[in-house]
């Protein structure tokens, strides 16, 4: 039996499977749509398109660095259990490896690569490690610095990842500075990396918002507008030291007292060479994504009610 384009579409939508192997089925199957279903389910594909509704929040952010290159990855699962098992970790490196070396362009540009190791796809793979492992799982967002000097740091098994990526002069290993300054990032979570960073209507509101503090301060509302003035730029130090990594006071009291940009120098100093921090890219596993908060109760309460229509 012959099938058409459309057949691969209808096929698709009752399925979610991907539209290739939609087609295999229809093509083993002689076109009949029922037995392409079964085909699809047999083949655990159909299984597989179903667990890929389910909300994955859980997961993890890591970082690495692959032959110099830099990566950050996020991938999710339904349940921090399985994100802890071997294969989902296994799975997670080889996926950064493939960014790595081959510089996707993009989350769908990844699915479409090879995987390590392997003739199949990634999107293949990802396939069937949801029907191994019994989870949805999603490639969520991923980022590579191939210039300069990249250290990762993972932080609490995968809560965090994060990439800073340093111009390092002098021949010295700037590894152990990369990641004083990454867990810096991963606890106090700088808005910005440094003060120039900062949009300029950002410290106007800032001033402002100091100024009008004063004005309706009794004790400094009669002051000369210059004294204020300089009292409301002391006010903008401390909210650049609060907002920007490298204003922030270096958490590693113990190694250095001072800013993080002081550190970075001092640092550098000691080991007979320069460093630069670049830019960095620290992901949180699951920022962002909506959770399913499952109801017991109320779930109960619907089956109950549907039983006594």
């Amino acid at each position: 039996m012959a099938f058409t384009a459309l057949d691969v579409k209808k096929l698709r939508e009752m399925t979610n499977v991907g539209m290739m192997d939609c087609k295999a089925a229809l093509a083993a199957t002689d076109g009949d749509m029922d037995k392409a279903v079964d085909w699809l389910r047999e083949k655990g594909l159909a299984k597989a398109a179903k667990k890929a509704d389910r909300i994955a929040a859980e997961g993890v952010a890591y970082a690495t660095v692959v032959n110099g290159i830099g990566v950050v990855i996020e991938v999710n699962s339904e349940t921090d259990f399985a994100a802890k098992t071997d294969a989902f970790l296994d799975l997670v490196k080889n996926l950064a490896t493939v960014v790595a070396t081959e510089n996707p362009a993009d989350v769908e540009a990844l699915k479409a690569c090879k995987y390590p190791n392997s003739n199949l796809t990634v999107t293949e793979i990802m396939q069937e490690k949801v029907m191994s492992i019994g989870e949805n799982m999603q490639i969520r967002r991923f980022d590579r610095f191939a210039e300069n000097t990249s250290v990762a740091y993972v932080h609490a098994g995968g809560s965090h990842g994060v990439l800073v990526n340093l111009a390092v002069e002098g021949g010295i290993d700037a590894t152990e500075v990369g990641k004083n300054v990454a867990m810096q990032i991963a606890a106090m979570k700088a808005e910005y990396w440094d003060k120039a960073q900062v949009p300029q209507a950002d410290v106007d509101k800032e001033m402002a918002v100091q100024l009008s503090i004063m004005d309706n301060d009794p004790k400094m509302a009669n002051k000369p507008a210059q004294v204020k003035e300089k009292i409301a730029q002391g006010k903008l130090a401390a909210f650049f030291k609060e907002k920007c990594l490298l204003q922030q006071e270096f958490v590693r009291s113990d190694l250095y007292k001072g800013d993080v940009e002081g550190y970075i120098a001092d640092a550098a100093k000691k080991l007979g060479g320069k460093i630069t921090f670049v830019n960095a890219i620290h992901y949180t596993k699951g920022e962002g994504i909506e959770k399913k908060v499952d109801d017991f109760a109320a779930e109960v309460a619907a089956q109950v009610a549907g039983a006594q229509k």
